[in-house]
């Protein structure tokens, strides 16, 4: 059993998994998501601090759903988040799409440096090899003999 202090109340609670927030406080942050959404549903041009200050939900907890990617901002919208690693202007995520191509090549990378050379040869012969690289299928006629 896991015990942990909620980060928004401070509370003990029992931690499972996710956030580490308590149920209590996981429940206000549904109700605030809630309201931040119809907000952006009725007003979707608005600014994050107009849909902050129109809804009482702090920007810290706007800008959370959006690195969630649980808000859905429309392109022309003003509202918007930085990119983790470059600083460009994203609309949900983490990542901007050119900063997400380069983490996904860097952990291919990564992996297969870690590979040992045995798998490597039978990896990279899985991927020359046409017969292994396609869809089979048994054909039962055949090996009944019909």
């Amino acid at each position: 059993m896991d015990i942990r202090n909620c980060k928004r109340c401070n509370r003990l609670f029992q931690y499972i998994t996710g956030r580490m927030i308590c149920p209590a406080c996981k429940e206000e942050e549904e109700k605030d998501f809630q309201k931040v959404k119809d907000y952006l549903y009725e007003h979707p041009k608005a600014s994050m601090a107009e849909v902050s200050q129109e809804t009482g939900v702090p920007l810290s907890e706007i800008k959370h759903f959006l690195r969630e990617g649980r808000l859905i901002i429309t392109p022309d919208s003003p509202m918007g988040i930085e990119c983790e690693k470059c600083g460009a202007l994203i609309k949900t995520g983490r990542f901007c799409e050119k900063c997400a191509i380069e983490l996904e090549r860097d952990v291919r990378l990564a992996s297969d440096s870690l590979r040992s050379p045995i798998e490597k040869r039978s990896y990279m012969l899985d991927k020359t090899d046409p017969k292994k690289s396609k869809m089979h299928y048994l054909n039962k006629e055949k090996i009944e003999g019909r």
